[in-house]
């Protein structure tokens, strides 16, 4: 009679702490369980996202079909506003206070609205300088200053990131981008947003569970290969750089357009703000100001919006906006002040003044018109500056065409680039550490998701207003200035004049906060991974380490900042996503769920994707930067061309480099997705 196996029964937990063979085979299970369920996830997500131009393209009437008198494209990819309440006609009042058919001309400055404005940006500045201060006696470790100790919770965190996220490009730059290219440039939010889709189907728990403290740490620990920190430090820092000389950038412009100051001010200003809020608190305190900022942003974004369309009744001029209508000069004229010599094209036939000097032009016909002030009489089409396209409504409204911008071609490279590029950004990941766990980061990133959906229904409502009520930025270009002057130009008098200041306000926290994240990115991939002495690696060293990378990171983007004034923030922004979407995600996706990744073909990868895409954006800026056939839109957008070429040279250079696999394959991939709840020990 044999003798019954009395071997005790072990648990998965025992088999995977042990590395056993079952451990292994548990391991592999879970980890294909998890990917298939990410990939499933991801199809029915990026089908439908990637179905949408598609339709639109193959179908045009979608784009001019309406709801509620609002064509269905801008329903979907933006917010309806607010319908004609019973179809009443819209009185909009003049500067002279009679009822008419156009809108308010420009009038110069006033005091008041600069003192408004100086007093807005002041108290939001004070604000996010004070809870800086607060946080500094919570800022006592290097844990505090890196990853604010792991202990932020997902709704703090998730304001956190959305603070940061909203940048210049969002509060500014799609209603500018709206205005000036059409509906097409609602696209870029859809991208941004959607982004956090992917991050949280693939990166942001088993980035948590890792346990490092930055993105080189990362790459070096998971690869086995010190070489690979400072690879990735040098991305870090190029990424987080040419991120934040837009954001200094903007903050200058904003100023000087609110308060009249120099450039030079915004941009110093805002770069010692940034700089001493991130020494003072570290990634602790600085979470506090970007939670803060986030609903800053977010109040001062939303309310302005609404009460417009209250006061408008709707939105104006359909014909404009939706119809057979090009934008025209109001019923009491509009005055234009010309800085400087300006480059125009006359949609059609015209008859203007310069500095009381009598002109006309042809239709089509392009002049240069000298400095000084272009009045335009009631009705008269507006001319558009050099870059700018004169559209009708009906073309201006859809979102994807056979040509340019809104070709399929660029929409979908674009919506490529934000998707995958979100998930490369350094400053964006690095707060996917501060979280207790790994389901505390993917309940941060649907939160995310909410807010950041919050924010993008209004930047829309002031690009289809400033067509109307703005025309004056065609001539002058200046199309990413509308959020800050459509206020004033919708309600003269002291509300719009307050309203400008609250817009102004959250125009500030824009730029102080993405910039806060990128400081804390670049100072935290200073201290820790570029000057890693052999000795002196104590606390007090480090946090001091952090506070002179802060205080020094900024001196570079601020010089950059004021050199670089004539420089498009959207092609510098266009290239930091593409940037991102070519080095860091293929090395996230691969090195998390890829066991044959190795130091080589990634470092391959990353180097092959960062050449493709800066190649390629110089090449289209060297050709004049137009995207006008497809090879112009893969240049202008090269997210298409770069992330297939780093993903592929990652592939092939590991296959054919197994020498170089890490030590310990199946330790890392353990860290990485094995839960939380199994208790095993950390990396």
């Amino acid at each position: 009679m044999s003798t019954p196996d009395r071997r005790p029964v072990r648990s998965p937990r025992d088999e995977l702490v042990d590395q056993t063979p079952v451990g292994g085979i548990y391991l592999r299970r879970l980890v294909r369980a998890q990917l298939t369920l990410s990939l499933v996830s991801l199809v029915a997500f990026g089908g439908l996202l990637g179905a949408l131009p598609i339709a639109l393209y193959v179908v045009p009437s979608l784009s001019s079909a309406a709801v509620l008198g609002v064509p269905w494209a801008i329903v979907l990819l933006g917010p309806p506003g607010v319908p004609r309440a019973a179809r009443r006609r819209l009185a909009v009042r003049t500067a002279r206070g009679r009822a008419g058919r156009g809108v308010p001309r420009p009038r110069p400055r006033r005091p008041s609205l600069t003192m408004l404005s100086i007093l807005a940006v002041s108290v939001v500045t004070l604000g996010a300088v004070g809870l800086g201060a607060w946080g500094v006696r919570f800022a006592r470790t290097t844990s505090d200053f890196f990853v604010a100790s792991r202990a932020i919770s997902p709704w703090w965190n998730a304001a956190a990131i959305s603070g940061e996220y909203l940048s210049a490009a969002s509060f500014l730059g799609i209603a500018g981008l709206q205005m000036k290219l059409g509906a097409s440039a609602l696209w870029l939010p859809v991208g941004f947003t959607a982004g956090y889709v992917a991050l949280l189907l693939f990166v942001a728990a088993p980035l948590r569970r890792y346990g490092s403290y930055t993105i080189p740490d990362f790459a070096e620990a998971r690869l086995d290969a010190p070489r690979m920190r400072l690879l990735a430090a040098g991305i870090v820092l190029v990424i987080g750089g040419f991120y934040l000389v837009p954001q200094l950038k903007g903050a200058g412009i904003a100023l000087g357009v609110v308060t009249g100051a120099p450039y030079w001010v915004g941009v110093v200003g805002a770069g010692v703000v940034v700089a001493l809020v991130v020494a003072l608190g570290g990634m602790r305190g600085i979470t506090y100001v970007q939670a803060y900022q986030y609903w800053v942003k977010t109040f001062a974004i939303l309310v302005p919006a609404c009460l417009l369309l209250i006061h408008l009744g709707g939105l104006p001029q359909r014909s404009a906006l939706f119809g057979q209508e090009l934008p025209r000069a109001p019923a009491a004229g509009l005055v234009v002040s010309l800085d400087a010599p300006t480059d125009v094209t006359f949609p059609a036939a015209a008859t203007y003044t310069i500095d009381g000097v009598r002109a006309s032009a042809a239709a089509g016909e392009e002049r240069t018109l000298p400095a000084g002030a272009l009045r335009l009489p009631a009705g008269t089409v507006v001319p558009v500056a050099e870059g700018i396209e004169a559209q009708r409504g009906e073309d201006w409204i859809r979102p994807i065409s056979d040509e340019g911008r809104a070709s399929p071609l660029f929409v979908g490279s674009l919506l490529l680039a934000t998707f995958l590029g979100t998930m490369g950004l350094p400053h964006i990941l690095v707060r996917f550490y501060t979280n207790p766990d790994g389901p505390a980061a993917r309940r941060t990133t649907v939160r995310v998701l909410g807010l950041l959906g919050l924010f993008y229904v209004f930047p829309v409502v002031y690009g289809l207003l400033g067509r109307v009520l703005t025309p004056q930025l065609y001539v002058t270009g200046a199309t990413d200035e509308v959020v800050l002057r459509l206020p004033e130009a919708a309600m003269p008098g002291l509300g719009g004049e307050i309203l400008a200041a609250l817009v102004a306000a959250g125009a500030f926290a824009a730029f102080l906060s993405t910039a806060s994240g990128l400081l804390v990115s670049i100072a935290g991939t200073i201290s820790h991974d570029l000057r890693r002495a052999r000795g002196g690696r104590g606390a007090d060293v480090r946090t001091r380490r952090f506070r002179g990378a802060a205080l020094g990171g900024m001196l570079v983007p601020v010089v950059l900042a004021l050199v670089a004034r004539g420089v498009d923030i959207s092609l510098l922004v266009g290239w930091a996503f593409a940037l991102a979407a070519s080095t860091f995600c293929p090395l996230f996706l691969l090195g998390i769920w890829w066991t044959r990744l190795t130091s080589t073909g990634a470092a391959a990868g990353m180097l092959a994707g960062a050449a493709t895409a800066t190649a390629a954006i110089v090449v289209g800026v060297l050709g004049g930067g137009e995207a006008v056939t497809a090879g112009d839109a893969v240049l202008a957008q090269p997210a298409v061309l770069s992330v297939p070429v780093a993903f592929a040279t990652m592939v092939l250079v590991s296959l054919r480099t197994p020498a170089r696999l890490p030590r310990d394959v199946e330790g890392q991939l353990r860290a990485l997705h094995a839960p939380e709840g199994l208790g095993l020990p950390a990396r």
